[in-house]
């Protein structure tokens, strides 16, 4: 076993995975790019030579050229509503293709209808983030390979240098034209933006678009042009509206989230970043939104107007860009039926790719333009490590999503949530799982108050006087550490083999973490 910078211990070889060694986190901005981009296949479509149109997704799949052994991948904008995922394994059974590599931005608990092909074999392993019914699956060793998780820039990352290739694209399109050009704003399954798909859609050696709503040449707006893609597959439905979006997310009415979003909101306001052109991004959960109506009221009091809001873009991000108090939303993907419909009608409002979001070996990436998140996590720990893929219990529920990224981009990045949940501790001696490194953490926001990473001297420095005045209660770590520990009393550890199902990818490529399977209890 060898330490890595948050002193994991990582096999140095891991089935199904592969050698570490040169493979270790060493810290959070210690490893940079060298070489040049991976390439994508060149190809051409001759006119006259018959179309892109082909019919159902089992001849999409035949036209491929798709065999046994080889990497697909999926996007994830249609979330629990999605049709595409399960609709592609089914097909590639039924044409006798097995041992597949699936690249998905995100599996959902909608996706569960793949587990008989795993356990069939039709799919031998995942690298992509898995939620529910496919993350316990995992969990309980029934993936024959780890499955490897990354970041949003952490994908794109791979794809761009070539640690990943992918040999089929299949691109969910609300609507799409018989040329493959492809939008993510129109349709009976519109969800706005589709950024995670667009690296996907340059970089795979094939790429089937696959829709539900076929229009007439050419469609617009486009959100992935034709250039990019090879086959075109109609189908009845591509996903379920009501798990796409559903109506308008909403802020937290619990009084202690409320607290605990106040006190995000004071601690921003405290800081040397809130002043005009401030960028943030606060996300779709209720504690996060709350935060963003305190600040809305905090910027109108100090006539404060944000330059960008950035990432999951909501309702209440388009709101606050109508009223003037902030200049424009740059739109990885759209949480609601309101951000949906602004990508479709406002320039100001920016449909931007995974790779432009948070790729960390570009010379662009919009996390590093961030002045402050608002993140949450299943747990911290006293050296402000994060995790946000395991629950209590050890099962693997949940992908990294843009965390690591936010975190390592932003300037002031706060973890806002509750100091328990339950009779379960959120802030711990050492965390089970490491997502996102303590050196990139400034902020952990409890209902107990404010406990600012000692690193951050300026931070603690700045909230003096909200200090004095009680809108800013500051707690140290051992202090909030304790208070947990006696709310929860002693956690029982939990028990897990040798055998390693998931790694936990630093989104530079790194391993910063491993996932081991749970042992069986017996009853």
């Amino acid at each position: 076993m060898e330490l890595n910078a948050v002193h994991r211990e990582i096999p140095p070889r891991i089935d199904g995975y592969g050698d570490t060694s040169g493979k270790l986190f060493e810290g959070a901005f210690a490893r940079h790019p060298s070489g040049y981009r991976s390439g994508a296949r060149m190809r051409s479509f001759t006119p006259n030579s018959g179309s892109k149109l082909s019919g159902s997704i089992k001849d999409a799949i035949k036209a491929s050229g798709l065999k046994s052994g080889m990497t697909i991948s999926f996007h994830h904008h249609l979330r629990n509503g999605d049709y595409v995922v399960n609709q592609v394994i089914k097909s590639c059974a039924e044409l006798g293709i097995g041992d597949l590599t699936i690249f998905p931005t995100a599996l959902f608990e909608v996706h569960k209808g793949i587990i008989p092909y795993i356990k069939s074999g039709v799919v031998s392993r995942i690298m992509g983030s898995v939620n529910g019914a496919i993350g316990r699956l995992v969990s309980e060793g029934g993936l024959g390979s780890p499955v490897v998780l990354r970041s949003h820039g952490g994908r794109p990352r791979a794809v761009i240098s070539g640690d990943v290739h992918i040999d089929v694209a299949f691109i969910a399109a609300p609507t799409a034209d018989r040329a493959g050009n492809i939008s993510g704003q129109m349709g009976s399954a519109a969800c706005g933006s589709i950024g995670y798909a667009f690296t996907d859609a340059e970089y795979a050696d094939v790429v089937v678009a696959i829709t539900d709503n076929l229009q007439s040449y050419p469609i617009s707006p486009v959100s992935i042009s034709g250039i990019f893609v090879d086959l075109v597959a109609v189908t009845d439905f591509i996903g379920d509206p009501a798990g796409i979006v559903s109506g308008t997310t909403r802020v937290t009415r619990d009084p202690l989230r409320l607290l605990i979003a106040k006190y995000a909101s004071r601690l921003i306001e405290a800081s040397p970043y809130f002043m005009d052109g401030i960028s943030f991004q606060t996300g779709a959960g209720g504690i996060p939104l709350a935060v963003t109506s305190f600040m809305r009221e905090a910027m109108k009091r100090r006539d404060i107007r944000a330059s960008f809001g950035l990432g999951g873009i909501t309702g209440y991000f388009v709101d606050l860009m109508k009223e003037g108090l902030v200049q424009k939303l740059m739109d990885v993907q759209s949480f609601d039926l309101e951000a949906a419909r602004s990508i479709a009608s406002n320039p100001d409002h920016i449909e931007i790719s995974a790779d432009w979001y948070a790729n960390p070996w570009n010379c662009g990436a919009a996390v590093n333009m961030l002045d402050v998140v608002i993140l949450g996590a299943t747990e911290v720990d006293v050296d402000f490590n994060a995790n946000v893929n395991t629950e209590a219990d050890g099962a693997l529920l949940h992908g990294i999503g843009g965390h690591q990224d936010t975190a390592a981009g932003a300037k002031l990045t706060i973890i806002a949530q509750p100091l328990t949940r339950g009779r379960i501790p959120c802030v711990v001696d050492r965390v089970h799982t490491v997502t996102t490194p303590g050196d990139v953490v400034d902020a952990i926001v409890t209902e107990f108050g404010v406990t600012i990473n000692p690193k951050r001297i300026d931070l603690l420095d700045a909230c003096v006087d909200f200090a004095a005045s009680r809108e800013i209660p500051l707690i140290p770590m051992d202090e909030l550490a304790a208070k947990a520990k006696s709310m929860c009393g002693a956690m029982e550890p939990i028990r897990t083999t040798d055998r390693v199902v998931a790694i936990v990818e630093w989104r530079d490529g790194t391993v910063i973490d491993i996932v081991r399977q749970l042992e069986k209890q017996v009853s």
